[in-house]
């Protein structure tokens, strides 16, 4: 009912009093405590296998090979939550990679031929897709019990994990950057512009720094990070570790985030006071690496005399993409 309700174009207040209470409901339904987090591998009912291919919402399944590359290795691990009367229907499923090193494109998790290691090799746990399920449960969370259950999980069975990171998309830099410019023609207009090494090298010198001013400075009118996948994980207590340029070249992400893809690193004694730091001051928490990203863009955002800002965004975002096109 209530996926048929969010797919109304009714915006009455009757509809929003509606939603609030559905909203209401399930979050007691759906409560923590009546979830059961299951493991689900290769041996995994093949009718509940065929809900993860068909609710896979960040890196598409393309089929059954697809899916065993993501499932059988030593080195993957995939947990679902379930509700007790739906036990044959994942609320949520969380993708994850056992890795040596923390990565900086979905190429290295995924590729078919990539270096397969044993499980206890692995000193990072990369969550590298989160899907959420049913349509009807939008916005009630579970993503990030979810994210903790098995973080404790992983470290239980496999005590030399140091590293629990992200590998994660960013839906909304790229339509945030298309409002923030003119309607002036930009390097990032050719489709073309990734496989040009000396146009990609000046596109990366300038898109991540605004990819940086994006998450920290940005913020919805109700003063929370702009794109929804960093209000997600920033949420939960998570650091914004590193902004990864060309990290996926699917056509899904080139069109979302210009290929952009970030990590969130999940330090266990920094959660509750990263969470904090959003939740009572605004403040999103990242490493020093990105924030000096923040300071270059400042930097360019300098004009010839010295103030800052001086120039309009939109006039810098063309100037510096532009790279003189005409």
């Amino acid at each position: 009912m209530r996926q048929q309700l969010l797919a109304s174009k009714d915006q009455s207040e009757g509809y929003h009093a509606l939603d609030a209470d559905f909203t209401h409901l399930f979050g007691s339904w759906f409560n923590r405590g009546f979830l059961t987090l299951r493991p689900i591998d290769w041996t995994t009912p093949a009718y509940i296998l065929e809900k993860i291919i068909k609710y896979e919402a960040v890196h598409e399944i393309a089929g059954w090979e697809e899916l065993r590359r993501r499932l059988a290795p030593a080195d993957r691990r995939c947990f679902a939550f379930f509700h007790p009367r739906l036990a044959d229907e994942p609320l949520v499923f969380v993708e994850v990679a056992l890795t040596r090193s923390v990565p900086r494109a979905i190429g290295d998790v995924l590729d078919e031929g990539r270096e397969q290691i044993n499980a206890d090799e692995a000193t990072t746990a990369v969550f590298y897709s989160i899907s959420n399920c049913q349509d009807g449960l939008r916005g009630i969370s579970f993503g990030n019990f979810l994210i903790k259950q098995v973080v404790d999980d992983l470290c239980r069975d496999l005590p030399g994990l140091k590293n629990f990171v992200t590998l994660s998309p960013v839906p909304g830099f790229a339509r945030w950057l298309a409002k923030a410019r003119a309607e002036t023609p930009l390097a990032l207009d050719d489709p073309n512009w990734p496989d040009d090494e000396k146009t990609a090298a000046e596109v990366e010198r300038v898109l991540l720094p605004l990819a940086a001013r994006y998450f920290l400075t940005e913020r919805t009118p109700e003063g929370r990070p702009v794109d929804p996948v960093a209000r997600f994980h920033l949420g939960n207590g998570a650091r914004l570790e590193r902004l990864n340029f060309l990290g996926d070249r699917s056509a899904k992400a080139m069109q979302q985030a210009h290929g952009l893809m970030v990590n969130y690193l999940y330090k266990l004694d920094d959660i509750v006071a990263n969470h904090e730091a959003l939740a009572q001051r605004g403040e999103v928490i990242a490493s020093p690496a990105v924030k000096s990203l923040l300071n270059q863009n400042d930097e360019s955002r300098r004009s010839g005399n010295g103030q800052q800002g001086s120039r309009p965004f939109a006039q810098i975002v063309n100037s510096t993409l532009g790279g003189g096109r005409k």
